[in-house]
């Protein structure tokens, strides 16, 4: 039987222009993503993602605008089910606790995830995995190139 998966993240970017990007293990499979998860039933899309933020992170976040939903058909990789993802712009709200990686992948022993900046400027699609995050990489990219043309013609 087909369902579908909501799953609800947040773009993180910090003073530095940095994207927070969060490298996981799930079985036999890595993979790069933004922080973020599954919406659990009875939940709201806001609650969802600052308990993923708390869960995962450690960090409260503030929600500061819709940036993207998936506007096209993508199935998961890790069930039979039709993933919707829907990601918003975030702020901490306080100082993040997290140990922060500069290598892909590299876990700590007790655990299967860690997190890393990746310099906006230095930022492409094969940063992530999967096909809704590569598309909201470059959507990121396009904003990024008209906000310097349009600075470049001022």
């Amino acid at each position: 039987m087909s369902y579908f998966n909501v799953r609800v993240y947040g773009l993180l970017i910090n003073a530095d222009n940095q994207l927070l990007i969060s490298d996981e293990q799930s079985g036999d499979r890595t993979f790069s993503k933004f922080p973020g998860g599954g919406l659990e039933y009875g939940e709201g899309l806001i609650d969802a993602l600052k308990r993923e933020f708390m869960e995962e992170c450690e960090a409260e976040v503030e929600i500061l605008s819709h940036f993207y939903t998936t506007d096209f058909f993508e199935k998961s990789s890790f069930n039979d089910s039709q993933i919707l993802s829907i990601y918003y712009l975030v702020r901490e709200t306080g100082p993040l606790k997290m140990t922060y990686k500069t290598r892909v992948f590299d876990f700590d022993p007790d655990t299967l995830q860690s997190f890393r900046w990746v310099g906006l400027d230095e930022l492409k699609d094969d940063d992530v995995t999967f096909k809704t995050d590569k598309t909201v990489v470059n959507m990121l990219l396009d904003l990024i190139h008209q906000a310097a043309d349009a600075d470049a013609q001022d």
